[in-house]
């Protein structure tokens, strides 16, 4: 039978078009059991020959149904093979099903390509088979299946040639629309597709596309983060915490941005990650030369105060004022000054216990530049405005004379 697989397949194919559903039906039967019992790459084949490329949606579809059967059975090593008779031919095939004008068409071609995706070589023999013009298209259809999965199955609508009128009379013929059609569902690839309500997989997944060597992929992942955030707020950071420690400017830029929103979803949950996210964002960025960096960068620090229970910034922020330099430096002291005037007043033990050791430091430096004895000097006026003249007597009690000094300098120029 294989030897006339060709002739037969393209004459069932051409059958498939027919309006009547009993023909239909019945090629189907026939082409699913030439699915189960020929060899499958002869089947490929005479499929891919006679089928993807017919005007009819319907031959299309039909051949692109038992095509994603036949690529489950032949698995995703051996079609990823990099042979010129299989891998050459099922590629391009499923890329331009992929794209094709039919729903259901596309349905399949999909199905099959989220299969491919998840062997190792599938980015390689993608660059190898397809063409540089299509490459960012079906990149980001492989981007959306994975994080969106595939979704549900197409419905084919009534088709007006299955129903043509009776000579002389006005009724019309549905007895051939009526039959129970056959199911698709052996055919369907059993691709493992995860909502994303699984954490574990979630994440896994995320992980994959946040790692892609391609910067535009991780760019979208990160996009993708923002999107799914709003309804998996609880999976998100462990997915994107990497990416704000990657060296690429361009991937650290969009993680930064992505911050403010979701900072603004999970605001307080955030809590437990705050040890890990603030180093993060100002250990490496605010002190970036790159200025969009680093405005992104204090974007991400000013969402957090706006969203988050100030007490739980003030500690790690007064550690990295302290050890931090340049301009991160005074970005952080500033902030510690704003935190003063927010907490002081319902939280004064805990000011008092966090910044007043930082402000001693600052004080009792003599390498600190300009810049930072200005910046210095906000915060003096921020602890004064609270503390009044217990500033001063703590500072009498614990700091030595040129600490003491340099305080009522900073406090008569302010």
């Amino acid at each position: 039978m294989d030897q006339e697989l060709d002739a037969t397949v393209r004459a069932l194919l051409q059958k498939a078009g027919e309006c009547n559903a009993f023909i239909r039906q019945d090629v189907e039967r026939a082409l699913d059991s030439m699915v189960q019992h020929c060899s499958l790459t002869r089947s490929m084949s005479a499929l891919l020959t006679g089928g993807l490329g017919h005007l009819n949606s319907v031959v299309r579809k039909c051949a692109a149904q038992r095509l994603s059967a036949l690529v489950e059975r032949l698995g995703a090593a051996r079609l990823l093979s990099g042979a010129k008779d299989v891998t050459e031919r099922i590629l391009p095939a499923v890329c331009k099903l992929v794209q094709d004008s039919s729903q259901e068409a596309r349905y399949f071609g999909r199905q099959m390509l989220l299969f491919l995706s998840s062997h190792r070589d599938f980015d390689k023999m993608l660059e190898k088979f397809i063409s540089a013009k299509d490459l960012p298209a079906i990149r980001d259809t492989v981007f959306t299946l994975k994080t969106k999965g595939l979704g549900e199955m197409p419905q084919d609508a009534p088709s007006a040639r299955g129903r043509r009128s009776l000579s002389g009379s006005g009724v019309m013929r549905t007895s051939s629309l009526t039959r129970e059609p056959l199911s698709s569902s052996r055919y369907d690839t059993k691709v493992s597709v995860h909502s994303l309500a699984d954490r574990s997989e979630y994440i896994k997944q995320m992980k994959m596309l946040l790692n892609s060597k391609d910067f535009r992929e991780r760019i979208k992942a990160i996009d993708q983060l923002v999107r799914d955030c709003e309804e998996n707020p609880a999976l998100v950071f462990d997915a994107l915490k990497a990416r704000l420690q990657e060296s690429n400017s361009k991937v650290n830029l969009r993680a930064l941005e992505a911050l403010q929103p979701i900072v603004a979803l999970l605001r307080d949950s955030l809590a437990p990650v705050l040890n890990i996210l603030i180093p993060a964002v100002v250990d490496n960025h605010l002190n970036s030369k790159n200025s969009s960096i680093s405005t992104a960068a204090l974007g991400a620090v000013q969402a957090l105060m706006h969203n988050i229970d100030n007490s739980l910034l003030l500690q790690p922020f007064c550690s990295k004022a302290q050890y931090l330099s340049g301009k991160a430096k005074l970005d952080l002291i500033e902030r510690v000054a704003e935190l003063v005037t927010e907490l002081y007043p319902r939280r004064p033990q805990l000011v008092e216990q966090k910044v007043l050791p930082l402000f001693w430091t600052l004080l009792g430096s003599s390498s600190n530049s300009g810049s930072v004895r200005t910046a210095a000097a906000k915060l003096a006026e921020a602890l004064h405005a609270h503390m009044g003249q217990t500033l001063l007597e703590n500072a009498a009690a614990s700091q030595p004379t040129n600490v003491q000094s340099d305080l009522k300098q900073l406090l008569r120029a302010v």
